[in-house]
């Protein structure tokens, strides 16, 4: 024990993103749950109140213009894109993951479904490919879509994608990480066989954004969405977002068009134009509560680089999966995270029999994951603020707990 405490005193040390910790409000819980929801960042609380009481209190309307609530949007998209790897004008943050997804996903088959119609082999382009272990919603949301667009709809493990592409293949919707076992996939690799097969790319980055390096512009990547209130400490229900590839945004075709999204907003006019660019992803009037703190949240990454962050998020899923081999009893847990690097996000997931019992015992004794059924203890590391000497005291009462 002794040393595992010496060595997570010397990562704290030498950790250079310890500096960052002070833009948070924590305190001496063990918080390993920034999966889930991200810890306040200091700086929210005052701007949320000058929103409040200056912008909407004493500006009211004219804060649309004099406070530029009308462009937030597209601005925090902005601030957002360089952590997905994107330039800016791709993204347009509002609305919920949910909505996005279904956006992007029907908009994909109607791409695939125009290309389909200049091709002389007329080939047809009705079905969608989802991944199986998807979060609940996406699967509910890929469901609707192909009835919405009368295409079939195959579920599949990641895995098995590559080997299910054809000319009948639309849009495939991939999580870039599971959110139950914390495996990252290969964005990479399943981007590229669904082009090489004509289809279009949808990837939910809920798991990834703030932890990791995306490379959604690197790797080719035509639509993706993802919230806000997870690694990018956005607050509770804080808008998503929606990247559209530049090279496809004069044909992103939403089927959630509205008057925010309208070429000429204030035209009111009967019949639809979309505005050019990512603004084309925009739907209705902006929830401008939320998305300026959420503004406000990202200024902790002044100065932070994703690639520090992907390299201590790596050194502290190390040490916890260390720590946990040398306090928790043997056989009572089973990683269900990869060892691998290249296979692994931000969170280790462990299987335990009893694992709702423990995780509120866990959290009465002040180290805070969370449970997702029948048997996941979840424990999601947030490189930000998250330190080793916390990584070694989660995993030592895990092992007291189990013991």
């Amino acid at each position: 024990m002794s040393e595992l405490i010496s060595l997570a005193g010397e990562l704290d040390a030498g950790d250079a993103l310890a500096r960052v910790r002070d833009r948070f409000v924590l305190d001496d819980v063990v918080y390993l749950d920034g999966n889930s929801l991200g810890a306040l960042p200091a700086g929210v609380p005052a701007r949320v109140a000058d929103v409040v009481a200056r912008q909407w209190g004493e500006l009211r309307i004219r804060s649309w213009e004099e406070s530029g609530w009308w462009t937030a949007p597209e601005r925090i998209g902005d601030r957002i894109a360089p952590l997905v790897g994107a330039a800016a004008g791709q993204v347009v943050v509002g609305d919920s993951t949910s909505v996005n997804v279904f956006k992007a996903l029907v908009a994909a088959v109607r791409m695939a479904r125009g290309d389909a119609e200049g091709d002389s082999r007329g080939a047809a382009r009705d079905e969608i490919l989802v991944d199986a272990t998807t979060f609940p919603t996406d699967g509910y949301l890929a469901e609707s879509a192909a009835r919405l667009t009368g295409c079939t709809l195959r579920p599949l493990a990641p895995a098995d994608v590559p080997g299910a592409l054809g000319p009948r293949t639309a849009a495939v919707l991939l999580n870039h990480v599971d959110y139950r076992t914390g495996r990252l996939h290969d964005l990479p690799g399943l981007t590229a066989a669904v082009h090489a097969a004509g289809g279009y790319a949808v990837w939910d980055l809920c798991h990834s954004a703030g932890a990791l390096p995306v490379g959604l512009d690197e790797h080719g990547v035509d639509l993706a969405v993802g919230c806000t209130y997870k690694y990018l400490n956005g607050g509770p229900g804080s808008p998503a977002y929606l990247y559209v590839r530049r090279g496809l945004q004069d044909r992103f075709d939403s089927p959630l068009p509205g008057w925010n999204s309208h070429a000429e907003p204030f035209g009111m006019r009967p019949e639809y134009a979309p505005a050019p660019g990512a603004v084309r992803g925009r739907v209705g009037t902006p929830d401008i509560l939320s998305m300026l703190a959420l503004e406000a949240a990202l200024e902790v990454w002044d100065g932070v680089g994703i690639e520090a962050v992907r390299a201590k998020s790596l050194a502290l899923t190390d040490f916890f999966l260390r720590c946990v081999e040398e306090y928790v009893p043997e056989g009572r847990v089973e990683s269900l995270t990869p060892a691998a690097h290249a296979e692994r996000g931000s969170q280790v997931a462990l299987r335990c029999d009893d694992a709702g019992d423990v995780m509120k015992r866990l959290v009465a004794r002040g180290v805070v994951g969370d449970f997702r059924a029948p048997d996941v203890l979840r424990f999601g590391f947030t490189p930000l603020y998250t330190g080793f000497a916390e990584v070694e005291r989660a995993a030592r009462v895990l092992g007291e707990t189990l013991g």
